[in-house]
């Protein structure tokens, strides 16, 4: 059974950085991945451009995280986004930042990135095994006997960094819950997160790839609002996504219903308003030219004109009282009863993981077990989109690395 100081399940962005932070002064290091090359999930992170993290403040993070920001806060304090740029820049890899700021490395590829860390474990003399999982853990007196389907280990330290179980063709299939609750460690209930939303009797198939910036969307169950997000919307073949339906996943259930609020920068009353003001000024005009000048997409004024019953060569004279009130609802507040949740296939994310309650903030080591750690997605943390996953990967990653040289 050979011996390792740092034994680490998963070659993904938190088990390699870890790995590479740990490293060094003749400690013996080794990374277990089950698949047959590492950081699979990190090569399509991004679409495949690798959005790393966010800009702004990184106190401006902890509301991107849902219930758990506050959890993290001493991980993005330690290791910060500013850290992040700074550690790729001085290895040689720069970013740029993008629309939103989102930061991308200046590649804008993926495989960019898992090159870096993959080369920087080499020269610490990490060693990666792949396709080789874990499947069994146990504690003997102290330390952590590993059982593969190669061989067994034996570790001074064990870091967890399976990742959740979005994406399970990527190796993300909850492995490290299992390993968790080998040791005692307890796991809360896991979902999709980040997710697209199925549509009920959804008219916008054939708008497939249709988008909106920065729309207000409001979530209703039983009619009563729940909440209301702020973010960018995508018509897909069967419902919808983006990061203002993404983000606003973790708190969707089946049946409830979505209000969309389709015009920017105005209210309801001041679009009432402006919208009978140039229908009045305007009575020669078809009504679907005058729309089009709030920046909507020809094909979607003409779908909701058909969804109001309004003749799209119909003239602004020609409109009623009644059919303009009910295209101002239809463009303020066009309800979307969702069928379901895209599942894990889809989730950029997984809700859920290992609870937080029995981790130390401070260490990311288990309250239960010394000398056992998660980092990463594992957790029961969920970020917005935009680069807060992998924020608090590398953060957590970082946390548990120097807590660990500490001792």
């Amino acid at each position: 059974m050979e011996e390792y100081n740092i034994v680490i399940t998963g070659a993904g962005p938190a088990g390699l950085f870890c790995a590479l932070q740990v490293a060094g002064e003749g400690r013996r290091v080794l990374v277990l991945e089950k698949k047959p090359s590492c950081g699979r999930k990190l090569l399509i992170t991004g679409a495949g451009q690798c959005n790393l993290t966010h800009g702004g403040e990184i106190s401006e993070f902890f509301a991107h995280y849902g219930d758990h920001g506050r959890f993290l806060r001493p991980a993005l304090m330690n290791f910060t986004n500013r850290d992040l740029i700074a550690f790729f820049s001085d290895l040689g890899l720069m970013t740029v930042t993008e629309k939103g700021e989102k930061i991308f490395p200046e590649s804008k590829k993926s495989s960019d990135v898992l090159d870096l860390l993959l080369s920087e474990c080499r020269n610490m003399g990490v060693e990666i095994h792949c396709n080789e999982a874990v499947h069994d853990v146990a504690l003997e007196d102290g330390r952590f006997v590993l059982k593969t389907n190669v061989t067994e280990y034996l570790a001074d330290n064990l870091v967890i960094a399976t990742g959740g179980a979005s994406y399970p063709a990527t190796g993300s299939t909850g492995d490290g819950y299992l390993l968790a609750r080998q040791l005692g460690q307890p796991v809360t209930e896991i979902s999709p997160g980040l997710s697209p939303a199925y549509i009920e009797d959804y008219h916008f198939s054939d708008l497939s790839g249709i988008s909106f910036e920065n729309l207000s969307i409001s979530l209703f169950r039983d009619n009563k609002k729940l909440h209301q997000h702020r973010g960018d919307l995508l018509f897909t073949h069967t419902g919808l996504s983006g990061p203002g339906v993404l983000e606003l996943s973790r708190h969707i259930a089946p049946g409830d219903v979505l209000k969309i609020f389709f015009i920017g920068g105005m209210d309801t009353e001041t679009f009432r308003t402006d919208l009978t003001e140039r229908i009045g000024a305007n009575g020669t005009r078809h009504l679907r030219t005058v729309l089009s000048e709030y920046s909507l997409p020809e094909r979607f004024v003409r779908r909701i004109l058909e969804l109001t019953d309004i003749e799209p060569e119909l003239t602004c004279a020609h409109i009623s009282k009644k059919l303009r009130n009910r295209l101002i609802i239809n463009l303020t507040e066009l309800p979307f009863r969702v069928s379901k949740l895209a599942g894990f296939e889809k989730a950029m994310v997984t809700q859920g993981g290992i609870s937080l309650g029995r981790i130390n903030q401070k260490s990311m080591e288990s309250k239960l077990v010394p000398n056992l750690y998660f980092i990463g997605e594992v957790l029961d943390i969920d970020g917005d989109t935009g680069g807060y996953n992998l924020q608090a990967a590398f953060s957590t990653a970082v946390l548990a690395a120097e807590h660990i040289l500490s001792r």
